[in-house]
C-alpha cells in the first residue's frame, strides 16, 4: 500500500476496501505523564516505535486501508505504510469528520496501544454486532469497531467508554464489548512500562527495554531504571 499525505480530512481512494482503519496520532510533546522518567525526545521517539507496532497490528489484522490523522504530516515518519491525513480540529471534530465521509467499516484504534496483536483485530472486526467498543483503563475507548460509520459519532474525553454505549443505544445500534487486557492497556504512565516490559514484542518494548528493566519487590513488579544520570534529581541512579 502506497502512502498519500490528505490535506483537509478529504480522503481519496483509488481501490475499494472491505473496511478501513484510522489512528489518531500526536507526537510534538507526547505522553507528557512520562516526562519523570522520559526526556521529551525520548517520549517522541516511543510514540513513533508505538504508532508503527500499532500500524504493524492493524495490517497484519487484515486491515489494507490505514489512515493516520495528525495535526502535522510531518509528524509522521516516511516508512509508515499509511495515508496521512492532515486535520487541525480536536480529536472529536476531527473524528466526526472522518466518519461522515467514509463509506465502509470503520476501525478507529489508539496510537498507543503497543500490546495489541492481529489476532485482537481479527477477532474484533469478526464482530456480527454494528459496534464493538473496546474500553481502556479509567472508562476510556481504546478502540471502536463501527460497521456504519454514518450512523455512529464518538465522544472521547471524561468516560468515552460509557458514552460511546450510550451513543450505540442512542443509534439504535446494536453493539458488544470486547474484554481485553492487552488492548485495554494503553501507555500513559510509567507504571504502564511495566506491562510494556511484561507482555509486550515490538518495536515498543525493544525502545523500552534499553532505558528499563522490571524489580520484584515485596511481590510486585517494578520498573527499574537501568544506570543513567537522571537530569531531574541531579544524580546518578541504579
Amino acid at each position: 500500500m502506497g502512502r498519500a499525505e490528505i490535506q483537509n480530512s478529504e480522503i481519496r481512494c483509488t481501490m475499494v476496501y472491505k473496511m478501513r482503519a484510522v489512528i489518531p496520532y500526536k507526537k510534538p510533546n507526547a505522553k507528557s505523564r512520562l516526562s519523570s522518567v522520559l526526556e521529551l525526545h525520548e517520549r517522541e521517539e516511543f510514540v513513533e516505535f508505538m504508532l508503527k507496532d500499532v500500524v504493524t497490528a492493524i495490517s497484519k489484522g487484515g486491515i489494507e486501508a490505514i489512515d493516520i490523522i495528525t495535526t502535522s504530516a510531518g509528524s509522521v515518519v516516511d516508512d509508515i505504510e499509511a495515508n496521512v491525513i492532515v486535520n487541525e480540529l480536536g480529536l472529536n471534530e476531527a473524528l466526526n469528520g472522518y466518519l461522515k465521509i467514509v463509506n465502509e467499516p470503520v476501525l478507529i484504534v489508539m496510537a498507543d496501544l503497543p500490546l495489541m496483536t492481529p489476532l485482537h483485530i481479527k477477532e474484533i472486526t469478526a464482530s456480527d454486532k454494528d459496534v464493538v467498543i473496546v474500553p481502556g483503563k479509567g472508562g476510556g475507548t481504546n478502540v471502536l469497531f463501527i460497521r456504519d460509520p454514518t450512523s455512529f459519532y464518538v465522544k472521547y474525553y471524561d468516560s468515552s467508554f460509557l458514552s460511546h454505549c450510550d451513543i450505540a443505544r442512542e443509534k439504535s445500534q446494536s453493539f458488544e464489548v470486547y474484554d481485553s487486557f492487552l488492548v485495554s492497556t494503553d501507555i500513559d504512565e510509567p507504571h504502564d512500562l511495566v506491562e510494556l516490559l511484561l507482555h509486550g514484542q515490538g518495536l515498543s518494548k525493544s525502545y523500552i527495554q534499553k532505558r528499563f528493566g522490571i524489580e520484584v519487590s515485596k511481590g510486585r513488579v517494578k520498573l527499574q531504571p537501568h544506570q543513567k544520570f537522571n537530569s531531574k534529581i541531579g544524580e546518578m541512579v541504579e
